[in-house]
């Protein structure tokens, strides 16, 4: 049964029950957060759509991929350029990176079937996918329960716009980025340390893909535009995100790069749009009904007598490590992120601190295991990386993340002046 399905059924027992009334039940469908999560999967589609996607991963490649640690550089690359407007690790790793990743892999005759996993299949996979996991928590529309995260601690009086998250995130994922992949290089090597070839197959395919056409610089065009409004909207005439992300929808469709079928056809945007509604409006009545604070007092009281620094570094751990029992990152931020960021604030942390925190570290907790998110079943199934090799790294890179984003992150964010 998908989760639109589940989501559905859920607001049926809840009204039937007579916990919520049905306007109540489907509130969630009239929030702007869940209109700013469907149309900015409609816009990755188009982005898909056009090969701009594909574009930018071979400009990268052809420049970057001369050795294999800068081969991953470009991969990561890519992924970063292509966050902020698919809010979906899953699309941009599983629909445009892992591709790649599996035809280099293939054409340095690195299989995983035959024992050569490792000649640069293997270093190349894991790579890719923890770069997914640092460039989910960079921007707001990165990753479809970043709004809702937003939207919930919004009702407790924090506001995580658009450029307060990108700002927030700048130096501890740029710091992430560059040294994940040299963590990885030196404890799970490849055999081949150079690349020249990689170069010149990114350049064929250039080739092949012709020269930029009319929908790819119209979609190039839409994107920069967007990431202008994101940036300035709100200041210059009070455009919010989901307002925003509404304007590149009706451009796309104006100019035809996205068609009404595309709309229409784009079947797991629906599903999304059902149960991230109802996961929405579910996170909002659990605080109104009282559950949240409840639960918030329970925990707190555990904690209590630690100061809120070291008493945040349990209940940060506590929320980063529970992602061994979860699947998905959006049922996590749905169920444990209000929770989590009332105990906090009420154990003295300051506001915008934890909010952002806790934020970042759901994302960042899919670099665990290999059941974390939709994308990692993709890489692991792939057969490159072993499940104990795959924990072990994830372990290493837990702990080099709650360093860089909570400590490094946090000299940040009081510089900026945001905490």
């Amino acid at each position: 049964m998908t989760q639109g399905a589940i989501a559905i059924i859920a607001i049926i027992i809840l009204v039937l029950s007579n916990t919520l009334t049905l306007e109540q039940g489907l509130s969630g469908f009239s929030s702007s957060t869940s209109w700013l999560t469907c149309s900015s999967f409609l816009i990755a589609r188009a982005i898909i759509k056009t090969g701009l996607a594909s574009r930018i991963a071979y400009g990268f490649m052809s420049v970057l991929g001369k050795n294999t640690l800068f081969l991953s550089y470009g991969l990561l690359a890519t992924d970063l350029i292509l966050s902020p407007v698919m809010p979906s690790g899953n699309a941009r790793a599983g629909g445009v990176i892992f591709p790649l990743v599996k035809s280099l892999a293939t054409a340095y005759k690195s299989e995983s079937y035959d024992g050569t996993a490792q000649r640069i299949g293997g270093f190349l996979m894991v790579t890719a996918y923890q770069g997914t996991q640092i460039t989910t928590a960079m921007f707001l529309t990165a990753m479809v329960a970043n709004p809702l995260m937003a939207q919930l601690a919004k009702e407790i009086g924090i506001n995580l716009d658009w450029v307060t998250w990108a700002l927030a995130a700048l130096v501890p994922g740029t710091i992430s980025l560059l040294l994940m992949p040299i963590i990885i290089y030196v404890l799970a090597p490849p055999e081949i340390k150079n690349t020249p070839e990689a170069p010149q197959l990114a350049k064929k395919k250039l080739s092949s893909m012709g020269k930029v056409s009319r929908q790819e610089w119209l979609m190039l065009i839409t994107v920069l535009f967007l990431l202008f409004l994101w940036s300035f909207g709100n200041k210059l005439g009070g455009i919010e995100s989901a307002t925003t992300a509404l304007i590149g929808v009706a451009l796309l469709l104006t100019t035809q790069v996205l068609t009404w079928k595309d709309v229409v056809e784009e079947h797991k945007t629906w599903d999304i749009f059902i149960w991230f509604s109802t996961l929405l409006m579910m996170a909002t009545f659990l605080e109104q009904l009282g559950l949240i604070s409840w639960l918030s007092v329970a925990l707190g009281e555990l904690i209590q007598n630690l100061s809120w620094q070291w008493a945040f570094l349990w209940l940060g751990a506590a929320y980063f490590y529970g992602n061994y029992f979860f699947a998905s990152k959006a049922a996590r931020a749905g169920a444990m992120y209000p929770a989590f960021l009332s105990v906090a604030i009420t154990l003295g942390t300051p506001p915008m601190y934890a909010a952002l925190s806790l934020a970042f570290l759901v994302n960042l907790s899919g670099c665990l295991t290999h059941y974390a998110t939709a994308e990692a079943p993709i890489y692991y199934g792939a057969g490159y990386i072993d499940a104990s090799t795959w924990l072990k790294l994830g372990w290493i890179l837990s702990l080099v993340h709650l360093f860089v984003w909570l400590v490094i992150g946090g000299f940040w964010w009081r510089f900026l002046g945001i905490v």
